[in-house]
């Protein structure tokens, strides 16, 4: 290891050993940054180090050393991903769903009774699907907003969906709002806390007290067990899809 540590600022490509596979380090300098950040892929696929652009690589891989044993136990935490074939299982509404598969089945997919079921060729299963869920979402999060929109007194902004692996929403100044389709995976509450925080963007443009405050009016359950449940099972979310 010590070897390895010491060949580090040349290396091309530095990566890291964790749980006993090596893991890419994926360095970015950024002109604005003033300090080193870092995070674990949302599929454990690398570490990522954002720093300021006269860090050296070295610096870089001696941040995630020191930090191995974090990094061991957020990858621990990370889902393997699923095989999207028949009898595999994703997540759907928050709870696992099955996948059945018959060629000789209408292709519209139907979901019931913990069983998602297609039809059609099986070479285009896993495109069919990630267009199912996005069209269950981009559906759930237009009756949500909607929803907290008249809660909150505010028009229905327009909406976009988002496949961001860092963020599950976002508001811009000019009042439109996206929201991550894997939401959709997620079990319902989940869902709607992250809307109802996008929904509170519209009046509080911060993280304000009143923001705060009006959130909690807005949303009809816990903000703090939605916030556990994403930070322990979020990256479960990020199955092959899309």
């Amino acid at each position: 290891m010590l070897d390895w540590l010491l060949r580090g600022q040349k290396e091309e490509h530095p990566s890291i050993e964790l749980n006993g596979r090596r893991v890419p380090i994926a360095i970015r300098r950024l002109p604005q940054s003033r300090r080193m950040t870092m995070r674990l892929a949302p599929d454990g696929s690398e570490v990522r180090i954002a720093m300021p652009k006269w860090g050296r690589t070295q610096d870089a891989v001696d941040f995630a050393n020191l930090r191995a044993d974090w990094l061991a136990a957020q990858l621990a935490r990370h889902t393997p991903k699923v095989e999207l074939a028949p009898g595999g299982v994703i997540l759907f509404a928050g709870a696992p769903h099955r996948i059945a598969h018959s060629p000789g089945s209408t292709r519209r997919v139907v979901c019931e009774g913990g069983v998602i079921h297609l039809g059609g060729a099986l070479d285009s299963l896993a495109p069919r699907l990630t267009r199912w869920i996005q069209a269950q979402a981009r559906e759930h999060f237009t009756q949500d907003l909607a929803f907290y929109c008249a809660r909150a007194g505010v028009p229905v902004p327009p909406l976009a969906l988002s496949g961001a692996q860092a963020r599950w929403g976002s508001c811009s100044a000019r009042g439109s709002v996206r929201l991550n389709w894997r939401l959709m995976m997620a079990p319902d509450s989940v869902r709607r806390a992250v809307v109802a925080h996008e929904v509170t963007h519209l009046v509080h443009f911060n993280h304000s007290p009143a923001f705060h405050a009006l959130l909690a009016q807005l949303f009809e359950g816990s903000i703090e067990e939605t916030n556990r449940w994403l930070k322990r099972h979020g990256r479960s979310l990020y199955t092959p899809l899309g």
